[in-house]
């Protein structure tokens, strides 16, 4: 459960992964996103600094000005003060202790008229506690304007003025005030200096300046430039989505109209429009797709040539053939009446019509299947009879060879819907094979049916095959080892006729093998005609293989998964291949992959099968020298027509990319 939960909650993580890969539009406007919020952040600190500075300093100028201003007045109140006796006559007592209380008061209240809502005025007497008190008649009870509460002043700037009595002190402070709904803090700036009162009682009188209109300009730029930024952001991610478009647009029609001339849709061209480099990649790529489709035409008309060359070569051949049959007939009937030479001559000549005669036949069979003429002659049969019939003819070679053939897997009726006289063919051709390449060892004749499709495997334990000779098996006139003695004549084409028929019938004709460690060939075919397979009830690996039985094959450059103790092969199940476990292939593994929309019979009257998904690993690095069948389907005609095999074009290109 937690596994599962982990992949659950990977998956979207893995999509946003693969759409970044994917596309190129994303990354360019995600990267613009990305710098451009970078830059505006940059730019926003750097003009908020400035801004924050200029404010500051332009405050600080007007309240020192202002406080110098204060301070002057001050002074001169406290020297008429001082006058005011002298004027009055020399009878007059000085003030009462009280009376400088309250002309401390009317002091800071006249001082703080002017500066309603710009600044207040605190007066301290140094002795005085900072703590206010009930007796504001006191000569040593704090006096302040606009609610400011002494505690506003800071005791670092209190002892400065006591240290340095008769010089102006400032210092950025914490404005706290006394209001009936609770008490109010905001930053300011405290401006002081101790004076002399008229009875030479001395004070410290304080300007404090509050920053809360600078304060609420700092937050409107503030807001102003994170809008702006906002903005410019948004602004230059849909710029760049816009110009990437103007790229990235043409790019993707030319990949969707290289993936269309792929499969086969050759009329397909790019809609070219103005003059700039974009245009010119058009104009280049529709001189390629017209480059190509005569190429292709070319090609197409000169393997119609061939394929009716052949065709009426091996027609015209039938007739010369006859007389040549019947002459060769006679001298062979008549040979023991020959001296030993010309018997021998008699025999040659026989033995070799015969297979001059099944070359005619392979040769017309070819051309049907090119011609797009064979027919698939279905309907139900045991394949367990037909495995009967092909190990029945193939016993004398057998003794001959002295291989044993066995069967497994017949316990249980294979019944499928096949053309038996095709499928005895391939079966003919497979076990033959075997027979000639199995250095006299057992051939194993495997049945197997389960999941929609039935299964032949034929298992020889032979000279193997070498790292990339399965993908060249099925080729024509191919030969594993050129310089092998042939001893049932072969013509070369059986496995290239079989490999046709198994298409014809929607299935698959696959290749393993493994140098000294024998071959293997399967056959897979749907349990009903028309049906699609998507893996083989018998693996392609046998489990006797080297790699299985933890031996190493010679020449054998392919790594392989480590199978696990007590594991099953590592091509056993669709699960491990679903998984995607594996990073390599075994020496030999093969296939066949379809490439294009129709090649004779497979492109004209039956889907073209891909290689078995269940066999190979996605996350492999590729085949490397070895690998699937590659069939590369012509054309039906026009370049561009949909034939009746197109339809699944697409799809088996996607099979077989992930066969490989």
């Amino acid at each position: 459960m937690v596994a599962l939960a982990a992949r659950h909650a990977r998956r979207p993580f893995r999509r946003a992964v693969a759409l970044w890969r994917r596309s190129i539009q994303l990354r360019v406007v995600a990267t613009t996103l990305v710098l451009s919020l970078g830059v505006v952040l940059l730019l926003g600190v750097v003009v908020m600094a400035q801004v924050r500075t200029g404010l500051l300093d332009a405050k600080k100028h007007v309240a020192e000005s202002q406080a110098a201003g204060g301070f002057s007045v001050a002074q001169k109140q406290i020297d008429d003060a001082r006058d005011l006796p002298n004027k009055a006559g020399s009878g007059t007592a000085p003030a009462a202790a009280e009376d400088i209380g309250d002309w401390i008061t009317r002091q800071v209240e006249q001082l703080a008229s002017s500066g309603q809502g710009v600044y207040s005025v605190v007066a301290l007497v140094p002795s005085a506690p900072a703590a206010p008190t009930t007796d504001v008649s006191g000569v040593r009870s704090p006096r302040s304007t606009g609610n400011v509460s002494p505690q506003s002043i800071p005791d670092e700037l209190q002892q400065r003025l006591a240290d340095h009595p008769g010089t102006v002190q400032e210092q950025p402070t914490v404005i706290r005030r006394d209001q009936g709904e609770g008490p109010r803090t905001e930053a300011g700036l405290a401006i002081g200096k101790q004076l002399v009162g008229p009875d030479s009682t001395a004070y410290q009188l304080f300007y404090v300046f509050p920053f809360g209109q600078e304060s609420k300009t700092l937050g409107l730029v503030t807001g102003t430039l994170a809008t702006a930024g906002v903005f410019v952001v948004v602004l230059l991610g849909a710029i760049a989505w816009m110009v990437v478009r103007m790229v990235v647009t043409p790019v993707r029609m030319a990949a969707g109209i290289s993936e269309r001339l792929a499969a086969g849709h050759l009329d397909e061209r790019m809609k070219v429009t103005g003059t700039d480099d974009i245009a010119r990649l058009g104009d280049s790529f529709n001189e390629m797709a017209n480059a190509l489709w005569a190429q292709i035409r070319q090609l197409e008309e000169l393997s119609r040539v061939q394929r009716r060359f052949v065709s009426d070569v091996s027609h015209e051949l039938r007739t010369p053939l006859t007389t040549v049959r019947m002459a060769a007939d006679l001298l062979y009937e008549g040979r023991e009446d020959m001296d030993p030479a010309s018997s021998r001559s008699a025999e040659l000549l026989q033995s070799q019509l015969d297979r001059f005669e099944s070359l005619l036949s392979d040769l017309l069979e070819i051309s049907r299947f090119d011609a797009g003429a064979a027919v698939l002659d279905a309907e139900p049969a045991d394949l367990r009879e037909i495995v009967a019939r092909v190990v029945e003819a193939a016993e004398p070679l057998a003794q001959a060879k002295g291989s044993a053939l066995l069967v497994r897997g017949a316990e249980d009726p294979v019944m499928a819907e096949v053309d038996p006289r095709r499928i005895e063919r391939i079966l003919r051709n497979l076990v033959v094979n075997a027979l000639e390449h199995g250095e006299g060892r057992d051939v194993v004749v495997r049945l197997a049916s389960g999941d929609g499709s039935v299964a032949v495997a034929v298992r020889d334990h032979g000279i193997g095959l070498k790292p990339g000779e399965a993908s060249r098996v099925f080729h024509r006139f191919w030969r594993a080892d050129p310089a092998r003695q042939r001893t049932t004549g072969g013509t070369g084409l059986g496995l290239s006729i079989a490999l046709e028929d198994a298409h014809l019938h929607g299935g698959w004709l696959q290749a393993w093998g493994e140098p000294g460690g024998g071959s293997q060939f399967r056959l897979t075919v749907p349990r009903t005609r028309g049906a699609e397979i998507g893996r083989s009830p018998i693996p392609l690996e046998p489990e006797d293989s080297l790699h299985n039985r933890g031996l190493g094959a010679p020449g054998t450059p392919y790594r392989r998964v480590a199978r696990p103790a007590g594991g099953r092969p590592a091509d056993a199940g669709a699960e491990e291949a679903a998984e995607g476990g594996g990073n390599g292939f075994g020496p030999g593994l093969g296939g066949v992959l379809t490439i294009g929309p129709g090649l004779g019979p497979g492109g004209r009257t039956a889907r073209r099968p891909s290689a078995d998904p269940s066999d190979v690993r996605a996350a492999s690095a590729g085949y490397g020298a070895t690998g699937a069948h590659v069939v590369v389907e012509r054309g039906t005609g026009r370049p561009g027509a949909d034939g009746p095999g197109a339809a699944g074009t697409a799809g088996e290109e996607r099979d077989g990319a992930e066969a490989d």
